[in-house]
């Protein structure tokens, strides 16, 4: 299964776990004012996975368009092309040659509407959200960066994470999630850019 859907799959755990409390503060304001509200972001991503008991961590890059009407395209450029298409009802997962598809359909898994929003929060520095399912704590950086440090609320998250860091300063720069097992996976977006401020007719249709 393509690494980023595993991620996916620890997120919708979360989404299905996360108790629906929320404690914004100032904390939270700091990241809420220095992060950009925008409609389109596009970038690309390195995320290195470290697995527990392995020297060398497995590699990945490519790029995303995270659109906050529509969902979020990942598409993984090597070691393996793919591509994984978000959006609020279901999750889409297929060979950049249309060679295989496997899609999640949230109408069969009403969870799944959650990860939506789980991973635009990640993506985007919402610590709002984020504060529903984690004890956020902010640290504020020079030049208007930030860093958050994410741990869980519940006894059942704690099974699944053992903590969650966010790094960056108009945007989200990098994401690091450590498992309750210890596996390590960092995520660091770069080349990010808010313009064309639309989708191009490409991307839209990636989204159907």
């Amino acid at each position: 299964m393509n690494r980023f859907l595993r991620t996916l799959g620890v997120l919708l755990l979360l989404a299905v776990c996360a108790p629906a409390f929320a404690a914004p503060g100032a904390d939270v304001d700091l990241v809420k004012q220095r992060v950009a509200k925008v409609g389109v972001l596009r970038g690309e991503f390195n995320q290195d996975k470290q697995v527990a008991g392995f020297k060398n961590p497995l590699r990945s890059q490519g790029r995303f368009v995270l659109a906050q009407d529509r969902g979020v395209i990942w598409t993984t450029l090597k070691p393996f092309p793919s591509e994984v298409v978000v959006t609020r009802d279901r999750i889409l997962s297929r060979q950049r040659d249309g060679s295989s598809r496997v899609e999640l359909d949230g109408r069969q898994q009403p969870a799944m509407r959650s990860v939506n929003a789980i991973m635009f929060a990640l993506m985007s520095g919402d610590a709002q959200a984020l504060s529903a399912q984690f004890v956020v704590k902010v640290e504020a950086l020079p030049d208007n960066g930030w860093r958050m440090q994410l741990t869980p609320r519940s006894a059942m998250l704690a099974k699944v994470f053992s903590a969650l860091s966010l790094s960056g300063d108009r945007y989200v720069r990098e994401v690091q999630i450590t498992e309750a097992n210890q596996d390590v996976t960092r995520i660091h977006f770069a080349a990010l850019s808010e313009t064309p401020a639309q989708l191009s007719a490409d991307e839209g249709r990636r989204f159907e």
